[in-house]
């Protein structure tokens, strides 16, 4: 059979679905890490994050499941979610691409102002106190919040990392949402194939 033809494309199709789900295990997987080692304490970050690979696992199994069993049904609602995945995907990886200064600003306040466990994990992380402004009266859990307070504002230690970070993740985005279409394409072509192993007058 010559690459191109049903066991090429199942081939294909099921190889990419295994990479899926090895990246959906590995989210949950560094998610779970890192709130029983007690980086991250917002529960909100960690839920997101074992979303996201519960649902990537999920589509994936669909994925691997429908290209085994060349199963008409699956594949189609595979193809349907997937193309959607990659809509999103690919636009929010643009949004992180473009972003300038003034608009990286205003989206880490608005993340900042979300979620006070947010706040402490980058404070104890990044060795910072508050955004803006270093709360001296207030409270802080970075190392360097101490009489004298000699600690730098968050946004400025945030600033320093974050244009590279999103143009990190937007490539990365960019890259995965390409990896989608040519999952959506496999998906459309395998359905259209019929099998050799069933009777050569039916289509499928």
């Amino acid at each position: 059979m010559v690459c191109g033809g049903f066991i090429c494309t199942k081939n294909a199709l099921c190889a990419l679905n295994i990479v899926y789900v090895l990246v959906g295990l590995l989210l949950i997987g560094v998610a779970g890490w890192g709130k029983w080692l007690d980086l991250v304490s917002s529960i909100r970050v960690v839920a997101g994050v074992i979303g996201v690979g519960v649902f990537l696992f999920v589509v994936a199994f669909v994925g691997l499941c429908g290209a085994l069993k060349h199963h008409q049904v699956l594949l189609f609602f595979y193809m349907i979610i997937l193309f959607i995945v990659f809509v999103v995907q690919f636009s929010v990886s643009c949004a992180c691409l473009a972003l300038n200064k003034e608009q990286q600003n205003h989206l880490l306040e608005v993340g900042w102002n979300k979620s006070e466990a947010t706040q402490r994990d980058l404070e104890k992380t990044l060795d910072c106190c508050g955004f803006f402004h270093v709360p001296v009266n207030g409270t802080c859990p970075a190392r360097c919040f101490h009489s004298p307070v000699t600690c730098n504002t968050c946004s400025e230690s945030i600033q320093q990392y974050a244009g590279g970070v999103l143009r990190f993740v937007g490539g990365i985005g960019l890259f995965f949402s390409f990896t989608e279409i040519l999952g959506v394409w496999l998906a459309h072509r395998y359905r259209n194939i019929k099998d050799p192993r069933t009777n050569p007058g039916a289509f499928l």
